[in-house]
């Protein structure tokens, strides 16, 4: 069988690239070992999303007076539930990829993919031949050596979709978007819950004040941090897990029903055949040039597998820009110090461009707007006024970055990610009417603080 494009994997890389090659008249198949979509929408992602759902309205509930609502009895969660409602979504998420690429005649090769040539893909001992290939086989949790995950005692972060009873107490190392969305969910159902981060801070990734403004919170709802703080080895003793960190205080153990590891990902490049073709590899990822090729003629890499930011909004963006340019069009380079960012806990955090740290590091001249929104009227009517909207603009008053934590905010990053894409200035956006009572003020009334014209800042 030979068609003009193979990709192999199915996830946000693999079956927009898929599709995008479907509308532009090219033959496609895409080869899936696993569920269509990929980890994002069945492992990742979208259940994920469905669980911290479940967790926010388990928190309407326990403060329903706030608002003015009784309820009879004590809310109570209840995590069979909770974990078969998120997996019904990742079932309808997968059933409607399956129905995308059905619909724009897509062949889909159930198996494991490995190149042979940079024209052919074997698919658990069929051969499929194609004039381009596109790798698009995503990550899975890393795993470290001195914390072995038994799936019982120390979990991966797909483990802890599934579970089936809540541990009376929980250590999570690593406190990204990962670490972060699942300690709060837990922590949200009445798991006692630390947190172990290498790094000085919580979040290591995002603005300074966003992760002390997220220590705060987590605070109030009885997380316990530890930073700047190196896990030495997990035991599991008598049912129990026994975990040896060394940080401030010096070495000391503790103790927990269970485990999340959440220090990243690992990809998914073994035994797809890069050794025998002589593909690049860079500490564990495919080293392509500016339009996704690699250094064998006809074979292409997009998403998790190469060294640009692991999001699945990344891994979609690139496949259109793929797609595009092995079909002859002009497609327009990524902008890559434009990726947004958000991570849902509650307070949410969102977040494009540069920090304040890295603009400073950088040498640049910049200012910073800011607005509270403990002065939001729409979040003082939520019941949420923690956080805050902060943007850093460059010497030519331009966007540099933008970081916004509060409640239901990440729907507001698209447009702080547009104004920073178009180049808009502080007075563009702090000029810009914006709908009122909204969140989406915070952003002009940041912009308006910057150019010290602010009304309520």
């Amino acid at each position: 069988m030979k068609y003009d494009i193979i990709i192999i994997g199915s996830g946000p890389g693999g079956y927009v690239a898929a599709v995008r090659a479907s509308q532009l008249g090219r033959r496609v198949a895409v080869v899936e070992r696993a569920e269509a979509g990929g980890t994002c929408l069945n492992w990742g992602c979208i259940p994920t999303k469905a669980l911290l759902k479940s967790a926010k309205v388990y928190s309407y509930c326990r403060n329903a007076a706030h608002y003015g609502v009784e309820l009879e009895g004590e809310p109570k969660p209840d995590l069979a539930k909770i974990v078969a409602r998120s997996r019904t979504v990742a079932e309808n998420m997968n059933k409607g990829v399956q129905m995308l690429l059905k619909r724009n005649n897509v062949d889909v090769l159930q198996g494991f993919g490995r190149l042979v040539s940079a024209s052919t893909v074997d698919v658990d001992g069929t051969l499929y031949e194609a004039d381009h290939i596109i790798l698009a086989t995503g990550a899975r949790p890393r795993e470290m050596g001195f914390m072995p995950i038994d799936h019982r005692y120390v979990l991966s972060s797909k483990d802890a979709l599934t579970l089936e009873t809540l541990p009376a107490t929980m250590i999570v190392v690593g406190s990204g978007a990962i670490g972060s969305e699942l300690a709060f969910f837990y922590a949200s159902l009445g798991v006692k819950v630390t947190i172990v981060e290498y790094m000085p801070q919580i979040m290591p990734l995002e603005d300074e004040e966003v992760a002390k403004t997220i220590e705060r919170v987590f605070r109030r709802q009885r997380i316990a941090m530890m930073t700047s703080t190196t896990v030495k080895g997990v035991a599991v003793e008598e049912g129990r897990c026994r975990v040896t960190v060394e940080g401030k205080k010096g070495e000391e153990v503790l103790e927990a029903d269970v485990v999340l590891s959440a220090v990243g990902i690992k990809s998914n490049i073994e035994n797809i055949g890069l050794e025998e073709l002589g593909i690049r590899v860079e500490r564990d990822k495919v080293v392509v040039d500016e339009a996704y090729r690699t250094n064998v003629e006809g074979v292409y890499a997009i998403g998790d597998i190469i060294p640009t930011p692991a999001l699945a909004h990344v891994a979609s963006a690139e496949a259109i820009a793929c797609v595009e340019r092995i079909c002859g069009l002009e497609s327009e380079p990524i902008d890559y110090s434009t990726i947004p960012s958000c991570v849902f806990t509650s307070p949410e955090v969102a977040s494009v461009g540069l920090t304040e740290k890295q603009a400073a590091d950088k040498g640049l001249e910049y200012t910073v707007g800011r607005f509270q929104f403990a002065a939001s009227g729409k979040a003082m009517a939520a019941g949420e006024r923690d956080g805050f909207v902060k943007l850093i603009f460059g010497k030519d008053q331009t966007l540099l970055g933008a970081h916004i934590v509060g409640g239901d905010i990440v729907e507001m990053l698209g447009e702080a990610t547009l104004a920073k894409r178009l180049g808009a200035t502080a007075h563009a956006i702090a000029r810009t009417i914006h709908s009122h009572p909204t969140m989406h003020e915070g952003i002009m009334e940041a912009a308006e603080q910057s150019l010290g014209c602010a009304i309520h800042g």
